[in-house]
C-alpha cells in the first residue's frame, strides 16, 4: 500500500473526502516527525511506538571500489510494533 491508497483507505473508512483524509494523514506524520526530531518518542496504544536512536560513526567500503570510507553518526527512526498488532499478524 502506498500514500494515495493509504489516504483512499482513510477516507472511505472514516467517510471523509480525499483532500480531508490527506491533509489528516499529513499531520499525523507531521506530529510524529516534529516529536522524533525534539528527542521524544510516540507511543500509539495498540500499534506500537516510534522513536528516534542515534548511530554511531562507523567505517563502511564503497561496494564498486572496496575504499573504506567514514559514515557520520545519525540519528535514525525506529519502530517497535505494540501487542495488539503483533497478535493482529499472528
Amino acid at each position: 500500500m502506498n500514500k494515495s491508497e493509504l489516504i483512499d483507505h482513510i477516507a472511505q473508512q472514516a467517510d471523509i473526502s480525499k483532500a480531508a483524509a490527506s491533509r489528516a494523514l499529513e499531520a499525523a506524520i507531521d506530529a510524529i516527525t516534529d516529536t522524533l526530531k525534539k528527542g521524544d518518542s510516540v507511543s500509539l496504544v495498540g500499534f506500537g511506538t516510534f522513536v528516534a536512536t542515534e548511530r554511531e560513526a562507523r567505517t563502511g567500503r564503497n561496494p564498486r571500489t572496496g575504499v573504506a570510507i567514514k559514515i557520520d553518526k545519525a540519528k535514525v527512526p525506529k519502530f517497535r510494533p505494540g501487542k495488539a498488532l503483533k497478535d493482529a499478524l499472528n
